[in-house]
Formats: C-alpha cells, sequence, structure tokens
C-alpha cells in the first residue's frame, strides 16, 4: 500500500518531464498525506496534461461525497471488477503520480510500527501508477480525485511491509507513456513490482506518523540510541 510519500518540488519536476510545462504552483511537502491535492500527469484532450488531484478517489457515482472506506490505493487484482475503480479503468482515466520517495511501516515483535523511507537508485522522480475520476455534486464544484495502484511487494518491500506485503505501482520510464496513453492491455502489461535492487530504503522518525510534521528532517536516516 501507499499511506504517504514525498512530492518533487517544481524544479525537479520541470526536469523530469520538459515536455509538459507546469501550469500551476503548489508546495512541496515531505509528508504528503490522504486528501492533499497532488500534482499529476494525464491524457487530456490536446495531449498530456497536468492536473492538480485530490488524493483519495471520489468515484462520479459519489456525487462529489467522500466514500466512507479508504480509495487512496486501488489494489492491481481488483482495477478491473470493483466499483470504485472499474469505470476510470474502462475508460481509461490513468494518470501518473510523481514522487520522490514513499513511507511504509515495519511491524517489530513488540508491536511497534517502526516507519521506513523507501526511494529509487536509477530514477530521481518516481511515478506511481494512478487513476483518476471526476466527480459532479448536486451544487458546487466538480471534485477530481485520484488513487495509486497497488500490488504484491517486491522482496525489499515484503521486509520493511510486512503486515500486509504491498507496495504502490511504479512504473519504469520507458513504461510511463503505455500506462498513460497505451491500450488496456499496453496498460496493464506496464504494472510490475519495480526491481528490489534498484530501491533504498532505511527507518526514519515516527514524526512522519502525524501529517501535521513536515520537512525535509522527515526522511533523514534514524539515529538509533541504546
Amino acid at each position: 500500500m501507499c499511506g504517504r510519500f514525498v512530492t518533487p518540488d517544481e524544479m525537479a519536476l520541470e526536469r523530469e518531464f520538459r515536455r509538459v510545462p507546469l501550469p500551476f504552483r503548489y508546495r512541496q511537502t515531505f509528508n504528503c498525506a490522504p486528501t492533499a491535492q497532488v500534482p499529476a500527469l494525464r491524457r487530456g484532450a490536446s495531449g498530456i496534461e497536468w492536473a492538480l488531484l485530490r488524493w483519495g478517489l471520489v468515484p462520479f457515482f459519489a456525487r462529489g461525497e467522500t466514500p466512507k472506506y479508504s480509495t487512496i490505493n486501488a489494489r492491481v487484482e481488483t482495477i478491473e471488477t470493483a466499483a470504485s475503480w472499474r469505470q476510470p479503468w474502462k475508460r481509461a482515466q490513468r494518470c501518473l503520480l510523481p514522487a520522490l520517495g514513499f513511507y511504509e511501516w515495519h511491524l517489530e515483535e513488540s508491536g511497534r510500527k517502526q516507519p521506513y523511507y523507501i526511494h529509487l537508485v536509477d530514477q530521481e522522480v518516481l511515478c506511481f501508477a494512478g487513476l483518476w475520476d471526476r466527480s459532479v455534486p448536486a451544487r458546487g464544484d466538480a471534485v477530481e480525485s485520484c488513487a495509486v495502484i497497488t500490488l504484491p511487494a517486491n522482496t525489499l518491500l515484503a521486509q520493511i511491509h510486512n503486515s500486509k506485503q504491498r507496495m504502490p505501482a511504479i512504473l519504469r520510464r520507458e513504461d510511463q507513456e503505455a500506462w498513460l496513453l497505451g491500450t488496456l492491455d499496453e496498460a496493464r502489461a506496464a504494472i510490475a513490482p519495480y526491481p528490489a535492487e534498484l530501491m533504498v530504503a532505511w527507518p526514519v522518525s515516527a514524526r512522519v506518523n502525524s501529517p501535521r510534521n513536515d520537512g525535509p528532517d522527515l526522511i533523514a536516516p534514524l539515529i538509533r540510541t541504546s
């Protein structure tokens, strides 16, 4: 699963996606939590475009009302069948959700959950595979929102996220276009566990547990004291 991540700053996004200028300003966060507005790339009427989407998908049929169940993550095993995901999947409402890294929690024998920060060694900016939807309330503005796709963990994430052994679907650079613009079969083929040998992880402070905390110190390796 994925419940917190680090968003890139504007300069990192501009370096990574030179062909798609960023049309808005937003603030980088080192502790992006559900319900936040996150930058996303998606297919638009005239090509690939940027959007700011609410993290936590509000299905089109919800008429703008936030579901009572969690919709921050979409299991790859059910994107074709679950009520919240099947229409965005069928309509090819796929998106890229850029990040510098993300957090997962390791369940220790004591019952304590130790957070870890995970990032890639071969990409400065990684991209989660996501789905997005647009929900129109009876009154007020439409809500555009997204979910991060998850899948069974690779060997590294299985050890860290040992309670559920899931991980976010991270796309290789060469698969990003297929995810955004390809057929359903091509998009599905782009989803695979990212190679464990291309990922780095270390324990971090439990301060990340609160979304009120932010700043680069959250991703600093934890210094344990005896």
